[in-house]
Parts: structure tokens; C-alpha cells; sequence
């Protein structure tokens, strides 16, 4: 899937994610995303994060090309994933998957 700015692209290479030793999220079911401007990320399905660990969070953002997006924290650590959770037409394969801040190990 692609727009004009974004493209997705589904992966089953392992992902996993660690912060101080803790696996928030393991998976070989994400979504690679590449916008232009960014740094690529994956998004988590959240059946694969350990959400039970992570708070939402007050901080909310929009963007132009997938929407609205909410953010989770663990503990101290503010703000180290997000997820929208309605994004716009054309962006729906990201719709509750989980993304994360530099910290994706492979």
C-alpha cells in the first residue's frame, strides 16, 4: 500500500522491541512504514505488544497522511509508542497497531 508520501510494507522478518530488558512487543506480522522525511518504522500488531505494560498517555498528535494519533508510556519513559486508532482513508491497515520510538531490535 502507498500514497504519494507513505508506503507500507508488510513483513514477517522477526521484530522485537526492548526497553531495560523488558519484551514489550515480538512478532513476525508487522507493517513497515516509510515516510518521506522519517525514519522507517514498524507497526506492532497488539496482540503481539504487552499492553498491560504501557499506559495511555495525554499526549494526542495529528498528521495529514494517517490521522490522529494517541500515545502510550511505560513507567517514567513518556510518550514511547503511539497507534491510531482511526487513521484515514487509504491508511486503514494501520487502524490499533502499535509503533515505537528507536527501539525495534531485529
Amino acid at each position: 500500500m502507498q500514497n504519494a508520501r507513505i508506503t507500507l510494507h508488510p513483513s514477517k522478518q522477526r521484530m522485537q522491541v526492548r526497553v531495560d530488558d523488558i519484551l514489550l512487543a515480538d512478532s513476525t506480522n508487522t507493517l513497515g512504514l516509510c515516510e518521506h522525511g522519517y525514519p522507517p518504522c514498524h507497526y506492532f500488531p497488539r496482540d503481539d505488544v504487552r499492553m498491560g505494560l504501557l499506559t495511555v498517555s495525554e499526549t494526542t498528535t495529528y498528521c495529514p497522511f494517517k490521522g490522529h494519533a494517541v500515545y502510550f508510556s511505560l513507567g517514567e519513559r513518556r510518550d514511547i509508542a503511539w497507534s491510531y486508532e482511526e487513521p484515514i482513508e487509504g491508511m486503514e491497515a494501520i487502524t490499533g497497531r502499535v509503533a515505537f520510538y528507536g527501539v525495534v531490535n531485529k
